[in-house]
């Protein structure tokens, strides 16, 4: 078998695997991705970590079906705040993906809504550590917004906002 006949191949049996596993996944999930308070007897805080802990990894299998290539998970940076959630290739762009997933106990807002000025400021001080460790100088990157929405006894409802925003500039630098 010629060699790109076999990459191809390859490539069919990861998109395969990945759309096997997202589909137990979003199964799994088809009853929401938080715990109701009835199922435990946890604070309100550590009920809304296990939703977001579920929430990425709802995310994670996500983008693997729709195509991306994930490098990194919960990459953070010593001296800046907050995570970036994954980062992998979706085709020849580099996408920082912020995930944010909210239970109907959030109803005022959407996921969206929580990634304001500050965050979208560490994601990019983030992001371009990233590109400095791993000696990345001309890849073309982009933000996106994995929003998830939770509600119980119904599957997640999911937007996934490409190029959500641009690099906020740092000094003399800009970046896009």
């Amino acid at each position: 078998m010629p060699v790109h006949q076999a990459k191809f191949k390859h490539n069919d049996e990861i998109g395969m695997f990945a759309r096997l596993i997202f589909a137990v996944v979003n199964f799994a999930a088809r009853n929401g991705l938080n715990e109701s308070r009835g199922e435990s007897n946890a604070t309100p805080k550590e009920l809304a970590r296990t939703t977001g802990i579920r929430g990425e990894t709802f995310a994670y299998w996500y983008l693997r079906r729709h195509g991306y290539t994930l490098v990194a998970r919960n990459y953070t940076v010593p001296g800046i705040k907050g995570e970036i959630d994954l980062i992998g290739y979706d085709g020849r762009a580099l996408a920082f993906v912020e995930v944010k997933t909210r239970s109907s106990a959030h109803a005022q807002s959407t996921p969206e809504d929580a990634v304001n000025a500050d965050k979208r400021r560490n994601l990019a001080r983030m992001a371009r550590q990233f590109l400095r460790s791993r000696r990345i100088d001309s890849a073309s990157c982009r933000f996106d917004v994995l929003a998830i929405e939770s509600r119980a006894g119904k599957k997640p409802a999911v937007r996934l906002h490409k190029s959500a925003f641009g690099m906020v500039a740092e000094s003399s630098h800009q970046y896009r």
